[in-house]
């Protein structure tokens, strides 16, 4: 009876779907000089939650999506790591027929405390590996590597995990990102963590990539809580600069990008980092990746994410972000080419959501408007865990309309990937969640009711 008044509440709360003008603060960092505009959100009636897919629930606490096509079938699969259940998963996706069923997957390791799993193909042998971040006790980096034969590669057995010997116990391993530092060899990967001792840095991966003895660890940056990294030529120089959210209290807190020195500046640590760790190995820098703050240094920021999304050219950064009395979704309008000057523009989270987690950028209603969904935790019942924004104006003339995906069940979510899983010409919602029964919903994804049945 518990059970079905909470869903009722749910239910009834979920058919009204809130209009907001946001609160539009806006903050020119070139200049520094702060303007904001106020208004109050309002309610009106709306639409039932999207149904929700289980793609697996068979272990605890399901932390985050990354996507790559490792089949290639066509499909893009799924890695994730299971924080409470210490493993990581490879889902591959059986096409749109089957798509709503449970996905076949297998477990490339056991990766206690993981808070990040990533696709890469380390070794360069054609078969996609992949990269876990750990924090807690573990505090390691793992790769799994993958068997090469493809017929073996559900095959758990075939599989073998390995820690990266000089990042065990170095910090709380947070997210990673395949890049080519260095262009040497193949891939590196840039890793940050949290606290203690946060850093963000990058792995030089040997040549033989497999010989995991000889990677070098180089710190870039010193951190506190590492939410996002990306990889983006942030300042239009043709390299890859690395973007990152920071979310704790402290001088590298906000939304920032290091800038890349260039390839014959990046042979190891920068001289202002040099001696923070015994562990930094290689020849010092020629020089430092410089820090560029683009906002939101007053904020708990948490996931973000790169779109061109007023579609003036240039790559825009919206980011989820916690203020002392609300969440809030920050656009970071790029106003030029270089990175150097950035607007703010807040938009509230609705009433009857939870704390901010993560945000994405895409088309939901097919109405050729760029939408925003995001996602929350702390949302207990009859909170609301993931939305959708539309609005009927400009991206920066407040006139959102907030439309719910989750409905009450879920409480944690994470961050999430956009894709048109059942193949019926709209923008589905891969998610996954880690408190709702006590172990999380798990891996799955929302159908978006907008398909091509709907229009």
């Amino acid at each position: 009876m518990a059970n079905a008044l909470i869903e009722l509440i749910g239910y009834t709360r979920s058919l009204m779907r809130i209009y907001f003008s946001y609160v539009a603060v806006v903050f020119m960092f070139s200049a520094g000089i702060p303007a904001c505009a106020q208004a109050a959100p309002k309610e009106v009636a709306g639409t039932l939650p999207w149904k929700c897919h289980i793609i697996d629930g068979t272990s605890r606490g399901a932390d985050g999506v990354k996507l790559a096509d490792v089949n290639r079938d066509g499909f893009m699969d799924i890695t994730t790591g299971w924080e409470q259940g210490g493993v990581t998963r490879i889902y591959l996706n059986p096409g749109p027929a089957k798509a709503k069923g449970v996905w076949p997957f297998v477990t490339t390791g056991l990766t206690r405390s993981v808070e990040d799993a990533v696709f890469v193909d380390l070794d360069r042998d054609g078969a996609v590996d992949v990269v876990s971040c750990c924090e807690g006790g573990e505090q390691s980096v793992f790769v799994q590597w993958a068997p090469k034969a493809k017929e073996d590669y559900l095959d758990e057995s075939k599989w073998r995990c390995q820690a990266i010997p000089i990042s065990k116990g170095m910090t709380r391993w947070m997210f990673c990102i395949p890049m080519q530092v260095d262009e040497r060899g193949g891939v590196d990967l840039v890793a940050g963590s949290k606290e203690p001792n946060g850093r963000i840095g990058w792995f030089e991966v040997p040549e033989n990539a497999r010989d995991i003895k000889a990677y070098k660890w180089h710190t870039i940056s010193t951190a506190h809580w590492i939410m996002s990294l990306r990889a983006v030529d942030m300042d239009g120089d043709g390299d890859l600069d690395i973007l990152t959210s920071d979310r704790k209290k402290g001088p590298m807190r906000g939304c920032r990008w290091l800038e890349n020195p260039g390839v014959h500046c990046v042979e190891g640590v920068s001289p202002s980092n040099r001696g923070q760790d015994a562990r930094d190995t290689g020849k010092p820098s020629k020089q430092a990746w410089s820090n560029h703050f683009i906002g939101c240094q007053d904020r708990e920021v948490m996931f973000l994410t790169v779109d061109d999304i007023d579609e003036d050219g240039l790559q825009d950064v919206l980011v989820a972000a916690k203020a002392p009395k609300a969440s809030e979704i920050i656009i970071l309008r790029r106003l030029d080419a270089a990175g150097r000057s950035w607007k703010e523009y807040v938009i509230p989270y609705p009433e009857q959501t939870g704390t901010a987690k993560a945000v994405a950028v895409g088309d939901v209603d097919a109405d050729g408007k760029k939408d925003i969904i995001f996602s929350c935790e702390n949302a207990t019942a009859p909170k609301s865990g993931v939305m959708w924004l539309s609005r009927r104006k400009g991206v920066f003339d407040g006139d959102w309309l907030a439309h719910d995906i989750s409905g009450p069940r879920g409480i944690k979510y994470d961050r999430m990937e956009l894709l048109d899983v059942d193949n019926d010409g709209d923008l589905d919602v891969l998610a996954c969640e880690e408190r709702e029964g006590g172990k999380g919903l798990g891996m799955f994804w929302y159908e978006n009711p907008h398909g091509r049945s709907e229009r």
